[in-house]
Parts: C-alpha cells; structure tokens; sequence
C-alpha cells in the first residue's frame, strides 16, 4: 500500500514512519528538520504550499494519507500569529481533503483529545460535548470540521496525550521527566488533570492496523484504556525505572495562568478496540519503553 505520511519528522511522524514502513511503500514529508525521515522516501514540504502539494499527490499517488503535520503544541500555537496557526491547521488540512477526494484516496487525520469540554470526570465518548479552550485545539476541531465537510472516506483519530521517547530532534515532557528522574532532580507534575495516555510506538501500531481495516467516516478515540493524572503517569515511571517517588512535586494546574488547561478529557476508547485493537496497559508500555532506552 503506497501511504503519504505528512509531519514525518515531528514526534509522532518518526514513529508512524518506522511503523508503516515495514508492510508499506511511504513516502515521508517534512518542513524543518528532517529526523528519521533520511532512512525512508521524503520530501521537505511547506503543506501551506498548494502546488507543491498537488505536485505530491501527482507524482506519489497514495492510497492512504495519515494527515499528522501541523502547529501541534498549544504553548507554540499560544506564541504564533493566530494567522500563521490557522493556514497551517485549517486551510491546510481542508486542501489536502479536497486533494484526497480528487484522487480518491482515504485520509486519516491525527486530531487531538483537547477538543472535548475538559469539565466533566467520565470516560468521554466521541459524541461528547465539544469545548476547545485553546486556539491549538480549536484549529485541531476546524481541521475536523473541513474535513467532514469535504468528503466521507475519512477517519479523524483524536489521540491522547502521548508519552515515550521522542526521536532525534523531537522532544516531549515524558523524555524530560525521566531525565530529571535520572539525574536526581524534582519535577512537578500535575495532580487534577486526567487524561487516557496512549505511548507513540502503540499509537502508530495502531494507526498501522486502522490503514488496514475497512472504515470510513468515523471519528475514533484513540488513547489508552486508563484514566490517570499526571502524577500518576509520573509514579509509574518511577516504578518502571526505579527512580525516587518523592521527586515528584505534586501540583496544581491552576497554577498555571497563562496556560489554558482541560482538567479531564479521559476518553472512552471502546470504539477503537471494538475494531479488534487491543491495548498494552500503561505499565507494561512504559517498562517497554524503558527497556530499550
């Protein structure tokens, strides 16, 4: 299967690109730094650059877009011109929709958990009240929007918080806890935000098996089975890696003002493992991690 992966270079990206590779012939895109994207087929690609764009659906002629470029940090997006955030974000994305439905081509697009209203301490479906607080979100939920509105051989995969290793360049807050974990340092970590953690290299086997299943027009909760804080993530770590539980400073997120803050966007993931996807714990994922570290 011939699969256009774009944001190939980012967190994410690297994984999806070693994932995919195995059973595919891919084409990797990245804008900046290249990563991992040097050991596949690539392409540097402005995805704001139309023609270019076009030019790559031409030339390559996928059968699959995993659509994973984007302004994807909601501290960058804060910083950015809200203008340069929604090219990249919307406009960008409703093109390649509109590129996928001329080639006929199936678009899975890596959304995001902080969509859903982050009020509420249940496991939310993915009919869930719908309340992005920050403009990172709110671009994530426009690029939702375009696409639903374009065409329907689409699944939209709100991924959770994702936690591992980043790749080459790319770094995440998991890889800096552990390092400050290693080197007997204190980190604070919130204890009153829930999310349903999924680790990159089981989110991008899983991206890997959605390419082969037979669906369309579905949005899909795509995270862990287990609600936990923040701190809780942080205890496992420890447990894992054997590091000192009493580094961890316990915190609030409100204390955080000038950064908009979801207390729980805990997601049910039924949906995802009714597709016959089954899910490493949290604990078992991270020793994985661990052990090849």
């Amino acid at each position: 299967m011939k699969i256009l992966i774009t944001g190939g270079s980012g967190l994410l990206g690297q994984y999806l690109n070693i994932e995919l590779s195995k059973d595919n012939d891919i084409l990797s895109l990245y804008n900046q730094n290249i990563g991992n994207c040097i050991d596949f087929k690539n392409i540097k690609a402005d995805i704001t650059n139309y023609s270019q764009l076009e030019k790559i659906f031409k030339d390559f002629l996928p059968g699959i877009v995993i659509h994973n470029a984007a302004v994807s940090n909601p501290q960058t997006a804060s910083k950015l011109n809200p203008k340069i955030v929604y090219e990249i974000n919307v406009n960008a994305t409703k093109k390649i929709a509109e590129l996928c439905n001329e080639y006929k081509v199936k678009l899975i697009y890596t959304s995001t958990d902080l969509v859903y209203a982050g009020y509420r301490d249940s496991m939310l479906k993915e009919d869930a009240k719908l309340i992005p607080i920050s403009l990172y979100a709110e671009t994530k939920l426009m690029g939702e929007v375009k696409i639903q509105q374009t065409f329907e051989n689409y699944l939209i995969l709100r991924i959770a918080l994702l936690y591992g290793f980043g790749l080459n360049h790319s770094r995440n807050h998991f890889a800096e806890m552990y390092d400050n974990f290693k080197s007997n340092k204190k980190v604070k970590l919130f204890y009153d935000q829930f999310r349903t953690p999924i680790s990159l290299k089981e989110v991008a086997r899983v991206i890997n098996k959605l390419c082969r299943i037979d669906i369309k027009e579905e949005i899909i909760n795509t995270g862990g089975k287990e609600r936990i804080s923040r701190v809780e993530l942080g205890e496992l770590l420890c447990d894992a890696a054997g590091f000192d539980k009493s580094l961890i400073e316990r915190i609030s997120m409100n204390e955080f003002k000038d950064i908009p803050m979801v207390a729980d966007v805990s997601m049910n993931t039924e949906k995802l493992q009714s597709y016959g996807i089954k899910l490493k714990s949290i604990e078992v994922s991270i020793k994985e991690i661990i052990k090849k570290n």
